[in-house]
């Protein structure tokens, strides 16, 4: 009797069924298998050997799903390296792995198979095997021609589609035809051409691209980098200024894989990004260009992944996050843009993995290469790089014509004491701003909070809306005269008066985006203004529509949160404004400075991209400070030097490497209770290294409070062995009564 250890879509470990006689499985199969006493579920077959279970009954497989595995050795390897560095289970990362229409379930075997996924067919014609020879299906012509002219043009078109000459034998599409149905339908009916219903493909293009030309810098960079993949590194960094043409490096890089029918993977840290980078792209390559992230339709995805999985190279796919466990069976380059973007880490659910992380790793299992490009990199990397870890290029110059911005810093105090502030806006940004317009030319507005203000309070009393169920203020939203949580979604009306003293109204404090906008349209009514935020971008649609407007001059001045920061190229762009640089600056975190740094580096490097000089306005009551001088100096290496410094010395990465644990419980006497014990077991295992308890700024979201420990594990001890004997006290603990009603999150590598 044979068995096999199957792995669920849940937070559980594989399970062993038994492999009725007969049936053919393999590791990576999916299949159909009875999860307790009703539920159906679709596993993937991990281990097939013949060791007995020890429990007493159990259940078989009952059948095999789709015609080839799902998942090769090397992603089952890939998923491994993810469930045991995260600290989940494998089940886990399958959740998140695989399109939601590949796992299909169900209580009964007949709601399975109803949710089971059926690819959509259509039509494919071509002509009759007698026709294939050219002087009959020419004699066919002549007669058709006169007797039947429309049905002479649909042949012809079906001859010329299928193989682009008369008596051509190949298939084509019905939808890539113009001829009518009923046409068709005649043809068909007197034997001339056949059709069948099969699944569709996607046309690929040709393997001779059109490529873009390099300067002399970008030649060298590109020269360095093959030189370096060819000398056996998996890893290097391309750090190049904003503007500098990092992304004409990538195609030159990606065509040399397609040529050779490698498969490659293009990351980007926001899906808003996949559209304008996929038509740049597929300018260059065509419809080699596969589209892949979460807001696409499920259906889309899961075609997506089975055409994939069917694909023997030459694969070029775009996309967020979660296509890094896509199955490119020839991967051999993955280029992670903008590495140092927060947006590659998963927070919520588990496995709370880093993109970027897996990219460097699943590159090594396939034996390709990893390219990280960034104008900021984050610390880690730069490291990695200048320590010999990584290989690296560096572009310093912007491209073409392109001069680095001019940046103005704007004392916000200053400005208030002269009487030189109208609203938010300090008077040197207003006044660059008339110059900018005048010109004809655009501006953008970086405000890092949504809605119109932060929060509603009363000058009377000083009370504040508060949200029900989270330990945080109600953001006001002017358009729909609301007040939002934006970490719950709890929506209630603005009070007419103050709930609290029923004697004044509440005001709004503070300004986000919203009141940005609104302040602008007002002081230059003559501009077109826009907002770009997750307010107003509540659709891919809604996002697109404003880009292409500004992009095509159609708005004058956008203002925006950081969706405004990353990779966009606006040519009319010549004025940027931070309107709040403290609040990026002051936040209780170790990486503050180098998020700030990065984010104002990014939203300044929007300006000036073309002939046109730039210029870059940064507001903030603190000129002095050190980041906003490297940022107005444009001196990363200062900041990372910086920082580094600080970060040896109080023993945080790339120093030493963290996992947060935060525990979760509506009780704050027993979480209480369990967040104590929890630290002193751990303390016992690893002393110093366990900082806490804490509690985070925002103790209680969705009812349920809040609290946290950081372990610190140094560089030069195994990270393997730490999350080994951390995974052996949290089952411990969470095993015990009167802690199992304790959520228990585990984050490695928290960002």
């Amino acid at each position: 009797m044979r068995y096999a250890d199957i792995v669920l879509p849940l937070a559980q470990p594989a399970y062993t069924f038994a492999v009725p006689e007969g049936m053919a499985v393999e590791p990576g199969r999916a299949v159909a298998v009875q999860f307790g006493p009703r539920k159906f579920y679709t596993g993937i077959v991990w281990r097939v050997h013949d060791r007995r279970p020890d429990f007493k009954r159990i259940k078989s497989i009952e059948r095999t799903l789709y015609d080839a595995p799902l998942l090769t050795e090397r992603q089952m390897r890939l998923w491994e390296w993810v469930a045991s560095y995260y600290m989940c289970t494998t089940g886990e990362v399958m959740r998140v792995a695989l399109p939601s229409l590949v796992k299909p379930s169900g209580t009964t075997e007949e709601e399975f198979a109803a949710d089971e996924f059926r690819p959509r067919t259509e039509r494919y014609l071509s002509l009759a095997p007698e026709l294939c020879d050219e002087e009959r299906f020419d004699e066919l012509c002549e007669r058709l021609e006169r007797r039947a002219p429309k049905q002479y043009a649909a042949l012809l078109e079906i001859a010329a589609a299928g193989g682009g000459g008369r008596g051509a034998a190949g298939e084509v599409a019905r939808r890539l035809l113009a001829a009518d149905a009923a046409v068709l339908h005649a043809l068909e009916g007197k034997g001339f051409i056949r059709s069948v219903a099969r699944e569709r493909t996607v046309e690929r293009g040709a393997a001779t691209f059109r490529l873009p030309e390099l300067t002399s810098a970008q030649r060298e960079a590109l020269a360095a980098l093959e030189a370096q993949f060819a000398e056996g590194r998996s890893t290097a960094l391309l750090h190049g200024v904003t503007g500098s043409g990092k992304t004409e490096i990538y195609i030159h890089l990606i065509a040399g894989v397609l040529a050779r029918g490698g498969d490659v993977l293009l990351l980007v840290p926001e899906i808003a990004l996949t559209a304008q980078l996929i038509e740049r792209m597929e300018r260059i390559f065509g419809s080699r260009v596969t589209a892949y992230h979460s807001k696409l339709a499920p259906r889309r995805r899961t075609e997506t992944y089975l055409r994939l999985n069917r694909s023997e190279g030459g694969e070029f796919v775009v996309g967020a996050r979660s296509a890094i466990f896509l199955p490119l069976k020839r991967l051999q380059l993955i280029v992670v843009d903008e590495e140092h973007d927060a947006s590659y880490k998963q927070n919520d659910p588990a496995p709370r993995y880093n993109a970027r992380d897996c990219a460097v790793m699943a590159a090594r299992l396939f034996g390709g290469r990893t390219l990280l490009g960034s104008a900021t990199p984050s610390l880690e990397t730069w490291l990695n790089a200048r320590s010999g870890k990584y290989g690296s290029a560096t572009l310093a110059e912007r491209y073409g014509d392109a001069r680095p911005p001019e940046v103005l810093v704007s004392d916000t105090i200053r400005a208030a004491r002269r009487g030189e502030r109208q609203g938010h806006f300090n008077k040197l940004l207003l006044d660059r701003l008339e110059e900018t317009l005048a010109r004809g030319e655009q501006a953008m507005l970086f405000q890092n909070r949504r809605g119109f203000a932060p929060y509603v309070s009363c000058t009377e009393c000083g009370w504040t809306a508060r949200c029900p169920d989270c330990n945080v203020t109600l953001t006001y939203h002017k358009a729909s005269q609301r007040l939002v949580c934006h970490y719950c979604g709890h929506t209630e009306a603005v009070p007419a008066k103050c709930p609290s003293c029923a004697v004044t109204e509440v005001v709004p404090m503070g300004f986000g985006t919203e009141k940005v906008a609104e302040q602008i349209a007002g002081l230059f009514p003559e501009a077109r203004v826009a907002r770009l935020d997750r307010d107003s971008a509540t659709s891919e649609r809604a996002f697109g529509a404003v880009v292409a407007d500004f992009a095509a001059r159609r708005t004058d001045i956008l203002v925006g949160t950081q969706m405004i920061t990353k990779g966009f190229d606006f040519g009319g762009v010549t004025l940027v404004g931070l309107l709040n640089a403290d609040n990026l600056l002051n936040n209780p975190d170790f990486r503050a400075a180098e998020r700030a740094f990065q984010l104002m580096t990014q939203v300044a490097g929007r300006a000036g991209r073309r002939a046109e000089p730039g210029t870059v306005v940064i507001q903030t009551s603190e000129p002095g400070h050190p980041v906003i001088r490297q940022v107005a100096a444009g001196d990363y290496e200062a900041m990372a030097r910086a920082q580094l410094e600080e970060r040896r010395t109080f023993f945080y990465p790339p120093y030493a490497r963290l996992v947060q644990l935060t525990l979760r419980h509506r009780d704050p006497m027993l979480l209480r209770e369990g967040i104590v014990e929890l630290a002193a077991r751990l303390r016992a295992r690893f002393g110093r290294r366990v900082l806490g308890p804490m509690t985070p700024p925002v103790d209680r979201i969705r009812g349920e409070w809040i609290a946290g420990l950081l372990l610190k594990i140094e560089s030069g001890a195994s990270a393997a062995r730490a999350r080994e004997l951390l995974g052996g006290e949290l089952r411990r603990f969470g095993a015990e009564a009167r802690f199992k009603s304790l959520t228990v999150v585990c984050d490695v590598d928290p960002q």
